[in-house]
Formats: structure tokens, C-alpha cells, sequence
């Protein structure tokens, strides 16, 4: 799942408003609506409404299941294939050129991959929860799933590098980003079926389904004070990545001004480097503050995007700024993709142990929803400032991408810093955990 969502964040919006030098088509207006909204940022905000109502139904759906296999796995087993079609037919425009078909075409192919990325993302995350008994064993559970996460953005990052080779066949650009896509999302949908014919959930996982109306539900997670901090500051996260990761083709091919196809090796250099730093985090979140871990992370991040606005500036190779900034980002990556997870995880198991409901599916579902609107707004926020410029001598909309998540990244440390970690702790030690 992490290769179909890291592939949207990075080439979707490269694809559909691409800069001059990179061979693809513009295919849908850049015109500008209310003097700054553009079709991309609508496109974008649009399908995010329908998540108001998919996430907390499906979360609760899953929680309340009494099927044979679990109240997870039948729910990934049908979310699956119909999420990786739809990814890829985002990628496969009616017109080949700019069209209202193509915006059509988008808005409704996202109906179907919000409804089936929310059956299989929601009950994976958690399922994770439902499997650790400890807080050490979600911790763990969670620095796995980490690590296949960031599998996933490499696989997905692959995807320039992919469609090179088809190019360098002869194949047209618009095609061969087309193949590539193809083929990355292949490899993903084989993966997302791994778990739902490999594990054992009714074996393994607690699965006492829930009574709880969808009221009572989203009651019991919205009236969790832990989790309105938590999700607040896991929305500004989400935002600010989706960012970087719908702007790492432009800071590549607009800023530093290298090929396109380096953002595979680029990624890789992070990825590498995050999983040597994953059991570190993973010792280090047993003996100190995920708090504090956490706050270090947002606040190191919020450094790294100010420095992304003079990218392509600093008196050094272009190479060497892109590579600092890969290697820079590796190490609160490495926190983000595994503490605040396990976070989220023992909020769920809190309330279990305090309110006696299995709502573990709706913090999840909760999250997702939020993740996804942070993400939304994420990329609704870069593309408003291509706007501005996202060419090569004309790259302000890009270089401002900068500052914006600086910012976000600073508001998450602040809400961050009202997360009551040392209460949830003892107040699950007084439940007798």
C-alpha cells in the first residue's frame, strides 16, 4: 500500500502539470479559478469529501465484523486490486492533451480509489494494533511495518527510472510513464495480497468485534483527549509530506536542475539510511520520550524545508544539495515512520483498557481520514504555488513549497508539545497493563 500511495504523491501532479522540460504533455488547464485555485488543487480537494463518510464507516465496519477470517483481513482481501486499477488508470488519460474529459476522468476514478485504499489501509494499520499484546510488541510490529514502508517509496520512486528505459526503447514519453506505472503498481497489488492469504488473524490477532453505533464509536475516539492532540499534529505531518513528496521531482529537475531519473537513487540514499537508523529508534523509543522523539523529529524537519528554499544557490555541486537533503530528512524520517504509529497504537489500547469498547478500527479509520486530508492539503498547497513558477529561471511557486512546510512542520511540534504521555502511561499501568 505504500508503493500505490507514495507513487501518487510523487508523480501525479508531475504528470498532469508537468514543467517544459520533462517531455510529458500538459493534460488538463492550468487556468486559474477564484484568481489562485487551479484544476489540479480542485481535483485534489474533491475526492477527499467522499473520505468524510468511506473512513469512519469502513473503520467501523471492520470493527463490528464477525467474519470466520477476522475483522481485518476479508476487508484488505477486497480493497486491494480494485485501489491498484484505479491508481493506474489515473494514469491513463482519455485525451493525450489538455481536456475537461481528463479533470471527468480523474474526479471519477478517485471515487473508486478512495473507497478501496480506505478498505485495505484502514484494517492494515489496524490489524498491527491488534496483534501486539505489549507495548513492546507494537512498537516492534510497527518498526516492521515502517520498514516496508519505506521499501514501498523506493519501489515507487523507481518509477522515472522505469519509464528511462522505455523512453530510451523509443517508446513516447506519455507511454512509457505509462508501462512504468504498470508495472510498480503489478508489483504492488502482489504484495497487498501477501498478508490476506498469510496471516492468521482469528489464530493471532484480538478480534472481539464491537456493539458500538458509529456514534458511540466516533464518540469514544473524538472525546479521547491523547488523540485530539495526536491526530492535530499527525495532520500537519501529513500535510508537510505530502509536499515534499509531490515537490521532490520539481527540486530535482527545476532547482538543482538534474535528471529526473535520479530521484530513484536519491530516495534510495534516505531509504538506506532510515533502515539502518529504524532499530535505533526502535531501542531508543523503549528507554526515552516518544514525545520528545517525536517533537525533535517535526522541529529537525522544519529546518530541512527552510533550506529547500535556496536550493540550486548554495556554492556547492547540485548533486551534493540534493543528496545533504536526502541524508538531512533520513533521520527524522526514521522517527516519523515508526514512533507516532506505535503512539496511535497504545491511544487505542488505552481506550480499550479505560472505556472497555474494541474500537481500534475507528482510531485508525480516524487517523486515515485525517492523513488523508493532510495529504490533500499538502499537495492542494504545492500546486496552488506552481502558480507562481515552476520552471526552470522562473521557480518561485517551488522555492515558497519551502517555506510552507517550515511551517507545518513547526505547528505540529507546538500541538505536539500538549501530548500527555506521561498520563496515558500511568493511567494504562492503573488498568493493569
Amino acid at each position: 500500500m505504500s508503493i500505490l500511495i507514495n507513487l501518487l504523491s510523487i508523480l501525479l501532479v508531475f504528470f498532469y502539470l508537468p514543467p517544459d522540460s520533462s517531455g510529458l504533455p500538459q493534460l488538463v488547464t492550468d487556468a486559474k479559478f477564484l484568481v489562485v485555485l487551479n484544476a489540479i488543487v480542485i481535483i485534489a480537494a474533491a475526492g477527499r469529501l467522499l473520505d468524510a463518510v468511506t473512513d469512519p464507516a469502513i473503520a467501523l465496519f471492520s470493527d463490528r465484523s464477525t467474519h470466520k477470517r477476522g475483522r481485518r483481513i476479508p476487508l484488505m482481501r477486497l480493497g486491494a486490486l480494485p485501489a491498484g486499477l484505479a491508481v493506474f488508470l489515473m494514469f491513463l488519460p482519455p485525451v493525450k492533451e489538455v481536456s475537461a474529459l481528463n479533470i471527468v476522468w480523474l474526479l471519477g476514478i478517485q471515487v473508486v480509489l478512495f473507497i478501496a485504499l480506505t478498505a485495505y489501509v484502514t484494517p492494515a494499520f489496524a490489524i498491527v494494533a491488534d496483534l501486539g499484546r505489549t507495548p513492546e510488541e507494537r512498537l516492534d510490529l510497527t518498526t516492521w511495518t515502517s520498514v516496508a514502508w519505506a521499501v514501498g517509496i523506493v519501489i515507487a520512486s523507481l518509477t522515472p527510472f522505469i519509464t528511462a528505459l522505455f523512453e530510451n526503447s523509443g517508446v513516447s514519453t506519455i507511454a512509457s510513464y505509462q508501462w512504468a506505472v504498470g508495472i510498480v503498481v503489478s508489483i504492488s497489488v502482489l504484495m497487498m495480497y501477501v498478508p490476506v492469504f498469510m496471516v492468521d488473524e482469528p489464530r493471532y490477532a484480538r478480534s472481539k468485534p464491537t456493539t458500538a453505533t458509529l456514534r458511540q464509536s466516533l464518540r469514544v475516539v473524538m472525546e479521547n483527549s491523547f488523540f485530539r492532540y495526536y491526530v492535530a499534529a499527525d495532520f500537519a505531518y501529513f500535510c508537510g509530506l505530502a509536499m515534499i513528496q509531490t515537490g521532490i521531482l520539481y527540486y530535482i529537475t527545476v532547482l538543482v536542475e538534474l535528471e529526473e531519473e535520479l530521484t530513484a537513487p536519491l530516495l534510495g540514499i534516505m531509504v538506506v539510511m532510515a533502515l539502518f537508523l529504524y532499530p535505533i529508534v526502535n531501542r531508543q523509543a523503549k528507554k526515552r520520550s516518544a514525545k520528545q522523539m517525536v517533537i525533535f523529529a517535526f522541529v529537525m524537519t522544519s529546518v530541512m524545508f527552510f533550506g529547500i528554499f535556496f536550493l540550486g544557490r548554495y556554492p556547492v555541486p547540485a548533486i551534493a544539495q540534493a543528496v545533504a537533503v536526502v541524508v538531512i530528512f533520513a533521520v527524522p524520517f526514521s522517527i516519523l515512520s515508526v514512533i507516532p504509529g506505535w503512539i496511535l497504537s497504545d491511544i487505542a489500547e488505552h481506550s480499550i483498557m479505560t472505556r472497555g469498547e474494541a474500537t481500534t478500527g475507528m482510531f485508525f479509520g480516524a487517523r486515515t481520514f485525517a492523513q488523508k486530508i493532510g495529504q490533500t492539503v499538502g499537495v492542494v498547497i504545492f500546486a496552488l504555488l506552481l502558480n507562481f513558477g515552476r520552471d526552470i529561471g522562473d521557480d518561485l511557486g517551488v522555492r515558497l513549497s519551502g517555506f510552507g512546510g517550515m511551517a507545518l512542520y513547526a505547528l505540529a511540534a507546538i500541538i505536539f508539545t500538549r501530548y500527555d504521555e506521561g498520563k496515558l502511561r500511568s493511567e494504562m499501568a492503573a488498568a493493569g497493563h
